[in-house]
């Protein structure tokens, strides 16, 4: 048999031949499907307000470009026609505990600054520039871009300036010497604007791990930014300032605006952020709806062991090599078939899936978390690669061990196990993010579809959809023990008698 494209075709009739290799691949394909519809029928949410009430929104506002969003905050604001700018010093940030009035443990992303906002519709479009609690001032736009300033400390003087649909921040330690923090483009931006002086103070999170789990509480913070020499340049037609409330609550007394001594201080609870997805989560994302792919990899582990080990165990290895002398090369077409005919099943099962469990969901009212055509994408041909990688890299376990038991126990151990003790919060954030950092389980991976941000604190661990790697960099590692365990697989078929 001198051509490999003969090779080829002779291991896939081996595979296609085997009743439990094929059902094997069947049921791999059939239990990413039920899984995921499974777990989307079984799942459930409520929600009702004061006295049994309905409530008043359970989606949250969505950001110019469809993410959901924070957009909570104490606004004083005008009116602006056209072009103009508004400069304010902040004289001084502090956060408080809303539940008993005491200074918080930290605030790190409080802010208290300017902001030019399309109007007061939670999730417009928008620019501010603000002093925040621990991360110096910060240019931000349309909830998740973030620009960082030079300056860190108070007094602080701030300067936004609209030309059209471009906004510029410019910071200043006197009122003299400006630097340019950043310039933003809002497509779109109307003629007249709300613009003024805002603060928000997002919940602080405590949260304890232990290898039994995470526990934690949080609680709201409140946010006072105190402004002075506030002046206005251009259009602005109303008379004074307009004291409100931007999403939120409007009704605790201590949220709002007053005028001191020197100026004016607004109070604020909330955020101007992006909502990050996590446990007990706000909706649904688009790996969730693959969860059954760790379950499926299980029965296409066992598919490629014993693609080779049963060979091995009927003696008809032997007859492969005859018909083969090049060992190496018998390896690569038995890689080649079972990696293509697991992609190939992988990727039918998930584009099932995705469809049919988002159906559910929508159907049941969850929230669907947004993501870009390309990201879906990615996400489901990277699990059927993560799944063809896993089985090639099955296959190469089990002809170094030659042992179905010994090479299928192996390959859950490093793929699978470190993946669920991770996903299953068994394990704290950081011997997980080790986990998946090191073993195969970093291909996992290709799956998430969430991005983190740096301007909002989260926990960003697995169990909440976040790998330690990016997408590729983890599907990377298991590609990297792959080749690894080949080329193993390749000198012991070349030392060991079949």
């Amino acid at each position: 048999m001198s051509g490999f494209g003969q090779l080829l075709r002779a291991e896939w009739t081996k595979l296609r031949s085997v009743r439990g290799w094929v059902s094997g691949l069947v049921a791999a394909a059939l239990v990413i499907v039920l899984i995921g519809l499974f777990g989307a029928m079984a799942s459930t949410f409520s929600c009702s307000g004061p006295d049994g009430r309905p409530c008043a929104g359970n989606k949250p506002a969505l950001g110019p470009h469809g993410e959901p969003v924070i957009d909570d905050f104490a606004f004083a604001h005008r009116a602006l026609t056209g072009d103009g700018s508004i400069t304010a010093r902040v004289t001084s940030l502090t956060v408080e505990s809303e539940a008993d009035g005491r200074a918080a443990d930290t605030g790190p992303w409080s802010k208290a600054g300017i902001i030019i906002k399309e109007n007061t519709t939670p999730g417009s479009s928008y620019a501010a520039l603000a002093m925040t609690g621990g991360h110096g001032v910060r240019m931000q736009h349309d909830y998740t871009g973030d620009v960082a300033g030079t300056l860190s400390a108070t007094p602080s003087w701030l300067r936004l300036t609209r030309s059209g649909d471009t906004i510029t921040g410019h910071e200043s330690a006197d009122g003299v010497d400006w630097h340019l923090v950043g310039t933003v483009t809002l497509p779109g931006l109307p003629s007249t604007v709300r613009a003024g002086l805002f603060a928000t103070s997002p919940q602080h999170e405590v949260i304890t791990e232990s290898f039994a789990g995470a526990d934690g509480i949080s609680y709201p913070t409140l946010a006072t930014g105190e402004f002075d020499r506030i002046y206005l340049r251009g259009d602005w037609p109303d008379a004074g300032w307009t004291d409100g409330v931007v999403g939120g609550r409007g009704d605790d007394p201590r949220v709002g605006t007053r005028e001191t001594a020197d100026g004016v201080a607004v109070s604020g609870s909330g955020n101007i952020a992006p909502i990050t997805a996590g446990r007990g989560g706000l909706g649904k994302k688009v790996e969730g709806r693959l969860v059954g792919a760790f379950a499926g990899l299980i029965a296409v582990i066992v598919v490629a062991v014993t693609f080779m080990t049963s060979e091995y165990r009927r003696g008809l290895i032997r007859t492969s090599f005859s018909a083969s002398p090049g060992r190496g090369r018998v390896l690569a077409a038995k890689s080649a078939v079972v990696g293509a005919v697991t992609f190939v099943v992988g990727l039918a099962a998930c584009l099932v899936a995705v469809p049919l469990v988002r159906a559910v969901e929508v159907d049941k009212g969850f929230f669907l978390f947004p993501v870009p055509t390309a990201t879906e994408v990615r996400v489901v041909v990277g699990t059927a690669a993560l799944l063809a990688v896993a089985a090639v890299f099955s296959l190469a376990v089990g002809t170094v061990l030659r042992r179905s038991a010994g090479a299928v126990t192996a390959v859950i151990v490093a793929i699978v196990l470190p993946y669920v003790l991770a996903i299953a919060s068994v394990l704290p954030t950081g011997p997980s993010d080790w986990l998946l950092r090191v073993t195969p389980a970093a291909a996992f991976a290709i799956q998430q579809s969430m991005p983190e941000y740096p301007q909002v604190d989260a926990g960003y661990a697995p169990a909440d959809g976040y790998f330690p790697l990016s997408p590729l960099g983890g599907f990377a590692v298991l590609c990297g023990y792959t080749a690894v365990a080949l080329g193993v697989a390749v000198f012991v078929l070349r030392r060991r008698d079949a």
